[in-house]
């Protein structure tokens, strides 16, 4: 996890995870519709689990 990408995930999770697949960034932008909490992390997890 860069920290670029830990700064993507804190400013706009959607756009931090956008090349980690379809499904993971669909999960993430529906999360940050419902809260920006559960965005940031559910991007947070998707980021580390992919590095």
């Amino acid at each position: 996890m860069s920290c670029l990408r830990v700064l993507l995930a804190i400013i706009f999770p959607p756009l931090a995870v956008v090349d980690c697949g379809c499904g993971s960034f669909l999960i993430v932008t529906i999360l940050t519709c419902c809260g920006w909490v559960p965005g940031v992390i559910a991007a947070l997890i998707i980021l580390n689990k992919n590095f």
